[in-house]
């Protein structure tokens, strides 16, 4: 019997209305669905004093999931997807991403195409695109004080009230360099559409091996953000004597003190989201963020000017 997981923002009604039609359809078709809750991707924050996360990053995997499943769908928005990513990636499992929030970025389908979403997946007409994540873990001596993975981006900055900060990061064999900045962001290219991009960053295509490095209001004109190899790992080194706040994913993260460093490497376990159709990446562009619109002037407002 086919097993298929089925991953649910199990706090918002629509995505649990949503999870029963699909649950109940895939199993009238012959199939095994393993139901978790997306919560259990979701990390939070930790305590200021206390962020000891020794457990490693494949904590994440629920109880039920393994690679004897063929793919996991998940119900839910932008966030859901991210914490999904957590539980699905470490075991190889693919995503299917059905949009019941609202923008939708990472969705493949949406609501009103749910009847031909689940006949492809009875079908098993699909593909996977491989997406790159990243292992962050922040260090104090050889002690792992927290770790997770990553799908767009870390980012270190300061606390509100508090002054601008300097960041001495080592990107592999390369010299470190010093960014004097509010803070600076880690992405990968599925990243550099989300923060980064509001950062000033670059859109990259998610088929480059590259990661990007971009500060947070840099306090020079020297400092842009960077793209470079990913198979070089960084280290972030809090050059200042106050606490900084790192946050991964926008949903979980803790504090990092002066004697911390913080990791940042390319996972051996991408993420893999399942395809119905060619997916295009430069139209996903236009259609949600209005990249390379025509431009189209103004009609006359009868001003006598035209």
């Amino acid at each position: 019997m086919p097993r298929v997981g089925l991953i649910v923002n199990d706090g918002k009604p629509l995505a649990i209305a949503t999870a029963d039609t699909v649950e109940a359809r895939l199993t009238e078709a012959g199939m095994e669905v393993v139901r978790v809750s997306s919560s259990g991707g979701v990390v939070g924050f930790a305590n200021p004093d206390q962020h000891l996360r020794g457990v490693g990053y494949a904590a994440c995997v629920p109880k039920g999931f393994d690679t004897s499943l063929q793919l996991a769908l998940v119900l839910g928005g932008d966030g859901t997807v991210l914490s999904a990513a957590r539980q699905t990636a470490p075991i190889g499992v693919p995503i299917l991403t059905i949009n019941t929030g609202h923008l939708g970025f990472l969705a493949e389908a949406y609501l009103k195409d749910l009847d031909r979403v689940l006949d492809q997946v009875v079908a098993q007409r699909w593909s996977v695109e491989p997406r790159t994540m990243l292992v962050v873990t922040v260090m104090r001596g050889e002690q792992r004080r927290w770790e997770l993975l990553c799908l767009n981006e870390m980012a270190l900055h300061r606390e509100p009230l508090t002054s601008m900060c300097h960041f001495e990061v080592a990107i592999g064999r390369h010299a470190p360099v010093d960014i004097a900045a509010d803070g600076v962001i880690l992405s990968t290219p599925t990243g550099s559409t989300a923060y980064a991009l509001s950062a000033g960053g670059p859109v990259i295509t998610p088929d480059c091996p590259v990661l990007q490095l971009t500060p947070i209001a840099a306090h020079s004109l020297a400092s842009r953000a960077l793209v470079f190899s990913d198979r070089e790992p960084v280290t972030v080194f809090p050059a200042t004597p106050e606490r900084l706040m790192m946050v991964v994913d926008g949903s979980a993260g803790c504090y990092v003190w002066p004697e911390d460093r913080v990791h940042i490497r390319r996972s051996e376990h991408p993420v893999g989201f399942v395809r119905l159709t060619d997916h295009e990446f430069f139209q996903v562009l236009r259609n949600k963020l209005g990249w390379g619109l025509p431009h189209v002037a103004k009609p006359s407002q009868g001003n006598g000017h035209g």
